[in-house]
C-alpha cells in the first residue's frame, strides 16, 4: 500500500483552478514562499531604519519604495498565477522555489540599493523571480487553450518589461530613477493588458487568505524591528520614555491588525468590479504598514539620545505610516466590504490626531506622543465594535 502523498503525479495538466472550489486554502508551498520574501521585506524595514535615523529619510524612504515595490510585485505576480493555475506538481514547485532563490537574491542586494545606489545585485534577484513566472505562463498557454491568449500576453510583457530592468542597469544617476517609475507603470500595466482578451479565474477567499498572509507578514517586521530596538537598549537600562513607546508600539500594531481582520473581503472580491483597486491598493497599504517597523526603531532610539534626529522627526515616522494605514484600510475595506468597514468619520479624526502627535514630542517625550498614537486607532476601534454590537442586537 502506498504512503499518501508519494503517490501524486509528477505532473499534472495546467489547466486552470476552479475559481468555485471549496474549502480553498494556501499551500504549503505557498507559505514557504512568504516565508522567503520576510526576509527581503527585513531588509528593506532595516535600511530604512537606518537612514531616518542618520537623517536622511527622503532618500530612505525613496530607495524603500523602489525596492519594496519590487518586493511586492513580484509576490503579486506569483499570487494571482497560483490562484488560477496552481497544479501544485513537480514543475511548477520547481520554478516557485527557483522565485524564492531571487527573493533572497534581492534580499541581498537591499543594503547595496539604498545605501550606494547599487541597484546590480536588487536586479538581478528580481529577475531571476521574474523569468520562472514567465515559463510558468508559458506552460499555461499551452496547456490551457481558453487560456492561451492571456497567457501568452503576461509572458510576453513580463519579458519586455525585465528585459527593460536590465537595460536601466546602464543609466546614469538620476536617469536611473525616472526609468523606474516608467518600468514600476509598465509592470502594473501588463495585467491590464493581458486581461483584455480573458480575465484569469482567481479565487476569491484564496486571494483573501493570501492578501491577509502578506499582512501578517508586514505586521511582522513592526514585531522584530521593534524587538531588536529593546533587545539594544535593554543593556543600557530601560527607561520610562523606552516603556511608553513599547507600549504605543503594541497597540498600534494590535489595531493595525484588529482592524485589518475585520473579515469579508471575500464578498466584494466575488463581483469583480473593484478588484484591481483593491489589489493594486494593497502595495502602499503593506509598504505603511512595514514602514512602521522601522519608525518605532527611530523612536527607541530618539528615547536613548543615541539617534541623530529630532524628537519631532522621529514622531512623524511613526505618524506618518500610521496614518497612512490607517486611511488606506478604510479606502480598501470600503471598495469591497462597506459593512466591516471603519466609521469614515472616526478614521479621518483618527489619522489628524496621529499626525498631530509628534508635536508632543519634544516637551512631553518621543514616549508619550507614540504611547498616544497607539490609543488613537485602539479608541477608533473600540468606539467601532461597541457600535456594531449595539446596532446588531
Amino acid at each position: 500500500m502506498g504512503v499518501p502523498g508519494l503517490q501524486a503525479p509528477w505532473r499534472r495538466p495546467m489547466d486552470g483552478r476552479d475559481p468555485k472550489e471549496g474549502h480553498r486554502a494556501s499551500t504549503p508551498l505557498e507559505l514557504l514562499f512568504d516565508l522567503c520574501f520576510v526576509v527581503a521585506v527585513a531588509q528593506a524595514a532595516a535600511q530604512l531604519a537606518h537612514g531616518i535615523e542618520e537623517g536622511h529619510a527622503p532618500a530612505a524612504v525613496a530607495g524603500f519604495a523602489m525596492v519594496f515595490f519590487a518586493i511586492w510585485w513580484a509576490w503579486m505576480s506569483f499570487t494571482w498565477f497560483a490562484s488560477a493555475y496552481d497544479t501544485d506538481d513537480g514543475p511548477f514547485r520547481l520554478l516557485t522555489l527557483l522565485q524564492m532563490t531571487g527573493a533572497l537574491i534581492l534580499a541581498a542586494g537591499v543594503p547595496a540599493a539604498l545605501n550606494e545606489y547599487d541597484f546590480t545585485v536588487a536586479t538581478i534577484g528580481y529577475a531571476v523571480m521574474r523569468i520562472p513566472m514567465v515559463l510558468q505562463w508559458l506552460r499555461a498557454a499551452r496547456e490551457h487553450p481558453e487560456g492561451r491568449q492571456t497567457a501568452q500576453r503576461y509572458a510576453i510583457g513580463i519579458t519586455v518589461v525585465q528585459v527593460l530592468w536590465l537595460l536601466r542597469l546602464l543609466l546614469p544617476h538620476p536617469l536611473d530613477y525616472v526609468a523606474f517609475v516608467v518600468l514600476a507603470f509598465a509592470e502594473v500595466a501588463t495585467p491590464v493588458w493581458a486581461d483584455r482578451t480573458r480575465a484569469i479565474s482567481w479565487h476569491p477567499e484564496h486571494i483573501a487568505e493570501r492578501y491577509g498572509l502578506f499582512t501578517i507578514i508586514v505586521l511582522g517586521e513592526v514585531i522584530l524591528a521593534s524587538t531588536m530596538a529593546f533587545q539594544s537598549a535593554m543593556a543600557s537600562g530601560l527607561s520610562i520614555q523606552l516603556i511608553l513607546v513599547a507600549a504605543g508600539g503594541l497597540l498600534l500594531m494590535f489595531g493595525t491588525w484588529w482592524s485589518y481582520f475585520l473579515g469579508g473581503d471575500e464578498h466584494g472580491l466575488r463581483s469583480g468590479r473593484v478588484v484591481r483597486t483593491w489589489a493594486y491598493g494593497h502595495s502602499l497599504l503593506f509598504a505603511s504598514i512595514a514602514a512602521l517597523g522601522p519608525g518605532l526603531e527611530v523612536a527607541v532610539l530618539v528615547a536613548e539620545h543615541r539617534a541623530h534626529v529630532a524628537p519631532l522627526a522621529a514622531g512623524y515616522a511613526v505618524a506618518v505610516p500610521a496614518a497612512l494605514g490607517l486611511l488606506l484600510g478604510l479606502f480598501l475595506r470600503r471598495l469591497v466590504w462597506p459593512k466591516g468597514t471603519l466609521a469614515p468619520s472616526l478614521v479621518l479624526a483618527g489619522a489628524v490626531l496621529l499626525l498631530l502627535c509628534p508635536l508632543l514630542a519634544p516637551a512631553a517625550g518621543i514616549g508619550v506622543a507614540v504611547l498616544v498614537m497607539g490609543l488613537i486607532p485602539a479608541a477608533a476601534l473600540a468606539v467601532f465594535l461597541r457600535l456594531r454590537h449595539a446596532e446588531a442586537g
